[in-house]
């Protein structure tokens, strides 16, 4: 009888904690899936923080589809004037057609001994067929030259049209120590000119092959949903492993 009575507070409070998982589980899990959504929630340019300064490179603008009813079919990026890009050479992208517009520079730039009047100062991508759908992303890579060597970062502003007519402006400017704002430019960061210039000469290679050079679907932003992603499914497991626990505390 002793032994019965000892065992009845135990199995109480197994009970109790089993009943609880199911509520710890769905709450770890929601707060996983809203620490993970901002990562796929603007329009970005990637690579973050891989772009040196004054050298060429290949970025990608990442475009996600925000809506459950409508498809994206039109980016139109427009290119930074403070510091112009002379080379601009977008990859083929199935299904989207691409469309440069350049514009007279205020003041000309001296580029490879050659001096510039103009430089590209839009490039627009519009859907063939139906474009990027809901749940979905696409990525549009971009040669370009030279970055600017006195500049820690490069802002480029986009517009995002869905099939509706609907247009998302990503043009607001990002604060340091800030919130973000609500629909942020995309910001492409730079990092230090290496000392013995090979990113330029390095990016001057992939300029002149026509940029061909596989767009990277990783980046900060996707490591960090794909982490928070995995402590979620730990959690899962653990809760699981205890539920099981439970039970067998249960039947002894």
């Amino acid at each position: 009888m002793a032994k019965s009575s000892q065992q009845q507070p135990e199995s109480s409070r197994t009970r109790r904690y089993a009943r609880r998982l199911p509520l710890v589980g769905t709450l770890a899990a929601g707060g996983v899936l809203l620490l993970a959504g901002p990562a796929f929630a603007h329009v970005s340019v990637q690579p973050e923080g891989a772009a040196a300064k004054g050298s060429f490179a290949t970025v990608n603008f990442k475009v996600p589809n925000e809506r459950d009813d409508a498809s994206t079919v039109k980016l139109e990026v427009t290119l930074p004037t403070d510091h112009p890009l002379a080379s601009v050479m977008p990859q083929p992208v199935p299904g989207w057609k691409v469309s440069i517009t350049k514009a007279k520079l205020p003041k000309p730039i001296e580029m490879e001994g050659e001096k510039i009047t103009e430089a590209p100062s839009k490039i627009t991508w519009t859907a063939e067929d139906k474009g990027v759908g809901p749940g979905q992303f696409q990525q549009f890579p971009l040669s370009v030259g030279q970055l600017p060597k006195d500049a820690d970062q490069v802002v480029f502003k986009a517009l995002q049209t869905y099939d509706d007519k609907q247009v998302v402006r990503w043009i607001e400017p990002t604060k340091e120590g800030a919130p973000e704002p609500e629909n942020p430019a995309p910001v492409l960061k730079l990092t230090a000119a290496e000392a013995d210039g090979h990113g330029a000469a390095d990016g001057k290679s992939e300029a002149k092959d026509g940029g061909n050079t596989a767009a990277t679907d990783a980046s900060g932003s996707d490591t960090t949903a794909r982490v928070l992603g995995a402590i979620g499914i730990v959690v899962g497991i653990v809760g699981v492993g205890f539920g099981v626990f439970a039970g067998r505390r249960r039947s002894v």
